[in-house]
């Protein structure tokens, strides 16, 4: 259940970023780069509503206040450019959060690997969801 609650935290502070972020950027290709970021947003809120769902029907309640959210998240502190118009830099810290993700999840794949299936079921197609992103920025980097 921690680890659930975990991811669930990291899913929503990647949704807080990303939708800010979203609004944050500036300059050329800033509005293309806001609708990923948008995108990625909804992806990440999608994300953790099915993980609260998954500790929910588990017996569980998911973190319950803003305030703990970071505390027991796995994501690193985000340090934004100064340069809202560094949208190279924008995208490296999202592909920095995103693999932090994807090793998250993989770790949990383990853990439930022939235990849990349904939650092991969730956790692949989370998991699936995190690479696509990882490879959208990579190829945003060029």
């Amino acid at each position: 259940m921690t680890d659930l609650n975990r991811v669930y935290a990291d899913e929503w502070l990647a949704h807080f970023y990303f939708l800010h972020a979203a609004h944050m950027v500036s300059g050329i290709n800033s509005e293309e780069i806001a609708e990923v970021f948008k995108k990625s947003a909804a992806d990440e809120l999608g994300h953790a509503g099915k993980i609260a769902e998954r500790i929910i029907q588990l017996g569980g309640v998911p973190v319950a206040k803003i305030e703990d959210l970071a505390n027991i998240s796995h994501m690193s502190k985000v340090t934004f450019p100064r340069d809202t118009s560094d949208l190279k830099g924008f995208i490296k810290v999202f592909l920095e959060a995103e693999r932090s993700a994807i090793d998250s999840y993989n770790e949990l794949l383990k853990k439930t690997h022939q235990k849990d299936i349904v939650t092991h079921e969730l956790i692949e197609h989370i998991l699936e969801d995190e690479v696509a992103d990882e490879e959208e920025f990579e190829n945003l980097l060029g």
